[in-house]
């Protein structure tokens, strides 16, 4: 049954069109997002509906956390530091913002005896080497401390333990799911994510960056396959104190990738690859393989993925070249 739920990083890249869905099937939506990684762009469309309230404001805010908590019926916690760049040259901003707003988040939860769903990353996996899929029970492989790549990592398994600390201990309806690259028209480039990142350069006729040698492997998301699996999550009340993956079993190299993305777009862009060691300038080590077990969800609520790989890149093309005409043509132009 619709009510009034609430969306922490609501005007993000999955945040917006989680908000969109939730609009979509009746629910009053309140979005509480800094826009320092979001942008008011992506609810543009959304401001003028009576039912869709939007507070520019942070999760590191408690009186703010408080009230928008204590109105809604459901949290879904989306708000996050997130993108490769953004961690490594803001690692205390990370830290911050994702292990102190998930626990501010998580008290008022608590306090006020709403459901939360927390969005947590396939990152917190680390750097395993094996090409199988992982499962949810999965041990962590990380690297040292002193390398940046892995404090992500490490915050979004604080929030996975906060949340699952307060189930345990308090009561806590909580439910914890860890996304696998999730993609789709709205989502930035600007902090590293790869496919917009290859897209837009592309259609701007400029190299496409491959990090190391492009054998590491990916599998991709579709947004809108996403949003599905959080709110049957959220619908779902014997999920409560459990982890669900939620990602695509259709894994590819970035070697292929970045090709399939010159064939979609015509573009005859090169490519260009860059050393880890160089990589935003100050290095980073990469994890080799990433893809999902999705058996645990599945038997859950029947989820799985619709959408391929061909038809995110269709979406995410589509978009690149509403947003940016004119770079657009004269990337056909000059194929």
């Amino acid at each position: 049954m619709a009510g009034k739920a609430l969306v922490t990083g609501g005007a993000g890249f999955i945040g917006s069109h989680l908000s969109e869905a939730l609009l979509a099937r009746g629910w009053e939506v309140f979005v509480l997002d800094d826009v320092s990684t979001g942008t008011l762009d992506n609810v543009a469309h959304l401001r003028d509906r009576p039912d869709f309230h939007l507070v520019v404001d942070s999760v590191l805010s408690p009186s703010v956390v408080s009230e928008v908590v204590h109105r809604c019926d459901v949290v879904f916690h989306m708000a996050a530091a997130v993108g490769v760049r953004l961690i490594v040259e803001q690692p205390v901003h990370t830290m911050v913002t994702n292990v102190q707003g998930t626990e501010t988040v998580l008290g008022y939860c608590s306090k006020f005896g709403k459901r939360v769903l927390v969005a947590s990353s396939s990152e917190v996996y680390g750097d395993h080497r094996e090409e199988r899929p992982l499962a949810e029970n999965d041990r962590r492989i990380y690297g040292p401390t002193t390398e940046k790549r892995w404090l992500y990592a490490d915050s979004k398994a604080m929030d996975e333990h906060l949340a699952l600390s307060y189930h345990l201990e308090r009561g806590l309806d909580a439910v914890v799911v860890r996304l696998f690259n999730t993609v789709g028209p709205r989502q930035s480039g600007r902090y590293g994510m790869v496919i917009p990142r290859f897209v837009e350069r592309a259609l701007a006729g400029e190299p496409l960056e491959v990090h190391g040698d492009g054998t590491q492997t990916r599998s991709f998301c579709h947004v809108s396959d996403t949003v599905r699996a959080l709110t049957a999550l959220m619908d779902a009340p014997g999920t409560s104190g459990e982890i669900y993956n939620v990602g695509s079993s259709e894994r590819v190299t970035i070697l292929q990738l970045a090709e399939r993305v010159l064939r979609a777009t015509a573009s005859s862009s090169e490519l260009s690859f860059i050393p880890y060691d160089q990589v935003y300038d100050q290095g980073i080590e990469d994890t080799l393989h990433r893809e999902p077990a999705i058996g645990k969800i599945k038997d859950a609520i029947g989820w799985a993925p619709e959408r391929d790989l061909d038809t995110i890149l269709v979406d995410v093309i589509e978009h690149a070249r509403v947003a940016s005409p004119a770079t657009s043509a004269e990337a056909i132009e000059s194929s």
